[in-house]
């Protein structure tokens, strides 16, 4: 039997499990088999994007296991996101729809705007101008707020969320005049070299849940300069001091602050090991280090939109 994981409350009817897998890079010919281990390992949470461009072997994933009855769909937690070609407003219901009918789902249970800014609408998922800078929409994220919000109430999505918001863009939405459902979690990048402290304690003080993606930095080494934190010596001691591996001091390191944590995997036996994360505890002496290799190293930095005015890094948090 699979440990149980912890969840997080989102809001007042519901409940996020803090740990879920992620999808981002998964090749579509592995991912299928990587949701149904992951589900064989215990994890009930799914975090899918339409720009990942694999939601249909995801989609068959779920559907093999709810078929064999390992589970049923109310006990899966599937997240997606709004990608930025879809921010007018008469585009987002079109574009839930499709993610829902990729993914072979009636409803999500999260649904968030993958980033504060719109791109020109159109096949093209990345549009570029001739100096290869994404070309911007005409859109506002409040009024792509309220389409987000009609989701809701047309029930093809339990709740709504942002991604990658700075303070100041999140509460732009939480005082938008006539606000009908808040966003109820952000999803950031996060990990010890970007702790995020501010952003979250923000968050949480809001009643918005968040969720760190690229948790063990990018393993997949796609910048080779890239400071590796699975390598860190300070991180490795700290696993091998629990008898654990750098990975899972990463992600138990997140869970401890509350935060939901959806590592990438396609390979079985890391998907089993990122799970094991739920039968030891770090230390306070042991939180302040991790916290202490902050450094606002981002990875995920999207610069062909930095000139975009809703780009989000450039304030301190």
């Amino acid at each position: 039997m699979a440990a149980m994981a912890g969840y997080v409350r989102l809001g007042a009817a519901a409940s996020a499990p803090l740990m879920g897998l992620g999808t981002w890079k998964s090749p579509p010919g592995k991912v299928t088999a990587a949701v149904t281990a992951a589900i064989d390992a215990g994890y009930r949470h799914f975090d899918c994007a339409y720009v990942y461009q694999n939601e249909k072997e995801v989609g068959d994933g779920i559907q093999q296991k709810i078929k064999e009855g390992a589970v049923k769909r109310e006990d899966l937690f599937v997240v997606s996101k709004l990608w930025c070609t879809f921010h007018e407003k008469s585009l987002v219901k079109e574009a839930c729809q499709k993610t829902l009918a990729d993914l072979n789902l009636d409803y999500l249970d999260l649904y968030l705007m993958h980033w504060p800014f719109g791109f020109k609408a159109g096949e093209d998922l990345f549009p570029v101008d001739d100096k290869g800078m994404a070309i911007p929409s005409n859109t506002d994220i409040l009024q792509t707020w309220e389409a987000m919000e009609e989701l809701v109430d047309a029930g093809l999505v339990k709740a709504i969320g942002i991604s990658n918001f700075n303070r100041e863009q999140t509460e732009r939405i939480l005082n938008k005049p006539g606000l009908k459902h808040k966003p109820v979690n952000n999803q950031i990048e996060c990990h010890p070299y970007l702790s995020q402290e501010k952003l979250i304690d923000y968050c949480h003080s809001k009643g918005i849940t968040v969720t760190a993606y690229c948790p063990l930095g990018r393993p997949d080494g796609s910048k080779p300069e890239a400071p590796s934190l699975l390598d860190d010596p300070k991180i490795k001691e700290i696993a091998a001091k629990h008898n654990k591996t750098p990975a899972q001091v990463l992600l138990r390191f997140q869970i401890q602050r509350n935060v939901i944590v959806i590592p990438k995997s396609v390979t079985p036996q890391r998907i089993v090991e990122n799970f094991q994360v739920f039968d030891f505890e770090l230390t306070k002496e042991e939180m302040a280090t991790l916290l202490s290799l902050n450094r606002n190293w981002r990875i995920c930095e999207m610069l062909t939109c930095k000139n975009h005015k809703e780009y989000p890094f450039n304030a301190e948090y």
